[in-house]
């Protein structure tokens, strides 16, 4: 049996390697960045996010092809269901105000390997973004001069036809991303003020086109001769809300800015919540306006709002909706190119991506090794791939990421409290002979016992004792459940709620699985089908109500999510759901991308991580005592490790003491 345990143990070891959790530093806002951006420049960075090529793009597809004016409801719900992860989001930013965004959240709560893979997934997720924005930005600029700049490259340079390869390098959009780059690397403060100028002339068009709109508004546009509200029903609201949902990705940029905000507790919820609102209330509005301006059904996807203001008179308007369309586009460039290199950034420091770009700039404070290099690469795919085929890899990076942080905040809040107080005292008392340490008498604050001179100030003291009996290290199971969950009563705390996150997000699949591929792929009969949707619809409650029962950590100085684990179980859903929406080939290329991921973890990452250069505390100590012809008694303490190959031990020290 021994020998079977033996056996066992580098595999236990490998996979506390893969799992372990990032040692967080005592003072968090120490930093190598320039702590520079205030909450304006922090919601600003996030309305840029959000707020690009989707307004003028994006509410006329919707409109159209799925909704019809009922795509202000998909806004709406889908910025209901953006907030709850961005909450999550806003939680780890103030209590965990490193530089990262959800990498770093995964690394403190949920493990290693799956902190490099959901950062590994938004390095790419940015690096897409940022290339596809490019090429809409370089379109829509050369489609404003007919097309001139892509007819001359074609006919004059080089045409194409290969697969997932453009017709013709994009020479524009390789350009803005290469100056984009040079602006970035000037610092947080040059990106912010070059964001802000963006932003503001983005949002002075949308005034524009919200102010004009309505004066051109005409009800008839939403009456049943024209199809109604709803032309496609419920459904056609929900599969709106789907793709609307996308409109909102670019809140996590706030988080990622973390590091370099001057008061991160305070200003990422804040700044999170402002662009949040703001960003639903356009999308809301300029659906509204645009649907009240022209019949849904005669609306041009590609350019809807420069189309509805030229049909109704006002062609020139259309010149300064492509202002603010072209500025928007800058701000998502901005933002994606912002973000990448400070997930890269994060990645080195932590050992598990190549050293080199960790470095800090020792003037502008920003990883411009980073932003060079990955700038470049952002460029070169902007310049040669054809981006179309690759664009849903946003979506799935973006909602894995989503998934893992809801789920990491839920294992956080029920997580023991570890604080350093309680490790230095331990290791002091250590150090103390037996025979100094004796039991001290219960004490106030003056040192002295206090007497009781009533049977009230006893019943107080009787009630005090009985409160401090009930509150519960946070992980434990509460005191009220105690009578009718004691068989969960003698687990570590902790334990049971991260096997029921686990079980939740089992349950959640198979529930998602079901609701999607049941009736048309699998064809399943309607009682199996209620079944098994009640079956995992159920154990995703007890899921739930597992974690419900336990003890949560207590009100902290920073942000927390409401009505935990409600919202970010919901939020798990959501994204899991719309996860398994997506195509075939997109979970093909996604799988291929984790292999490499994989290969770079394994072959570089895992040995040098900062966690894994760190040496083992010991985990026991060893006594003997010797008689010595003297009479003195000697005590030997001597450090036990777990394994003598992982750490050397430390020489015996002795202690004397005269008999």
């Amino acid at each position: 049996m021994v020998s079977r345990l033996r056996s066992c143990t580098p595999a236990v070891r490998f996979c506390q390697k893969l799992n372990r959790l990032k040692t967080l530093e005592d003072n968090m806002m120490e930093t190598s960045l320039k702590r520079c951006l205030s909450t304006v420049d922090l919601a600003l960075l996030g309305i840029g996010g959000m707020v690009g090529s989707g307004l003028y793009v994006l509410t006329g597809t919707v409109a159209k092809d799925t909704a019809g004016p009922a795509v202000v409801l998909s806004f709406l719900i889908a910025g209901i269901a953006s907030l709850m992860a961005a909450l999550c989001y806003a939680e780890f930013g103030a209590r965990v105000p490193k530089t990262g965004s959800a990498y770093m959240f995964t690394y403190v709560s949920m493990g290693e390997i799956w902190a490099f893979l959901i950062g590994w997934n938004v390095v790419l997720e940015y690096m897409i973004g940022g290339a596809a924005v490019a090429r809409a930005w370089s379109g829509y600029l050369d489609s404003i001069f007919n097309h001139t700049i892509k007819n001359f490259t074609e006919t004059h340079i080089v045409h194409w036809d290969i697969p997932f390869i453009a017709h013709y390098p994009d020479l524009m959009a390789a350009g803005i991303l290469l100056v984009a780059t040079c602006f970035i690397s000037f610092g947080a403060r040059v990106s912010s003020w070059l964001n802000h100028i963006f932003s503001a002339v983005s949002l002075a068009v949308i005034i524009f086109i919200l102010i004009f709109g309505f004066i051109l508004a005409e009800p008839a546009n939403w009456s049943k001769k024209e199809g109604g509200f709803a032309p496609f029903g419920i459904s056609g609201v929900m599969a709106g809300t789907a793709t609307c949902f996308y409109a909102f990705v670019g809140f996590d940029v706030i988080a990622a800015s973390s590091e370099e905000a001057k008061n991160p507790q305070k200003s990422i919820p804040i700044a999170t919540a402002i662009s949040l609102a703001l960003a639903a209330t356009a999308y809301i509005l300029v659906s509204t306006v645009l649907t009240l301006m022209v019949p849904w059904h005669t609306l041009d996807p590609e350019s809807a709002l420069s189309d509805a203001f030229f049909r109704r008179g006002y062609s020139w308007a259309g010149f300064i909706v492509a202002i603010g369309s072209i500025c928007a586009m800058n701000t998502v460039l901005l933002s994606n190119l912002f973000s990448l290199p400070r997930i890269i950034y994060a990645m080195a420091e932590d050992g598990l991506f190549f050293q080199i770009f960790s470095r800090i700039n020792p003037v502008t404070k920003v990883p411009v090794i980073a932003i060079m290099v990955f700038g470049t690469l952002m460029a070169l795919m902007a310049l040669i791939f054809d981006l179309e085929a690759l664009v849903q890899f946003l979506s799935i990076g973006t909602l894995l990421a989503y998934t893992f942080v809801a789920a990491s905040v839920i294992v956080l809040r029920f997580q023991p409290e570890k604080s350093s107080s309680t490790t230095s005292t331990s290791t002091t008392n250590s150090n103390v002979e037996p025979s100094t340490v004796e039991p001290q008498p219960s004490t106030q604050d003056s040192g002295e016992l206090k007497e009781y001179e009533s049977f009230s100030d006893k019943l107080q003291l009787v009630e005090m004792q009985k409160k401090a009996k009930e509150r519960r290290e946070p992980g434990q199971l509460k005191a009220n459940f105690e009578p009718y969950l004691k068989f969960l009563s003698n687990c570590e705390p902790g334990e049971v709620v991260s096997f029921s996150v686990l079980a939740l997000m089992v349950c959640t699949i198979c529930l998602c699985a079901v609701l999607i591929f049941g009736h048309n792929h699998l064809e399943l009969p309607v009682w199996s089908f209620s079944l098994l949707v009640s079956f995992f619809a159920m154990g995703f409650l007890i899921s739930m109500s597992l974690i419900w029962v336990h003890e949560q950590q207590q009100k902290t100085k920073t942000f927390q999510v409401p009505l935990v684990p409600l919202i970010p179980a919901i939020s798990i859903f959501l994204n899991v759901f719309l996860m398994l929406k997506l195509s075939p080939m997109t979970w093909i290329r996604f799988s291929v991308w984790l292999v490499a991921g994989l290969l770079v973890y394994f072959g570089y990452g895992i040995w040098h991580s900062k966690e894994n250069q760190r040496v083992p505390k010991t985990c026991d100590l060893s006594a003997r005592y010797v008689v010595l012809p003297s009479g003195s008694l000697v005590e030997t303490v001597q450090a036990v490790q777990p394994d003598p190959q992982d750490a050397p031990q430390p020489a015996p020290t002795a202690k004397h003491s005269n008999r």
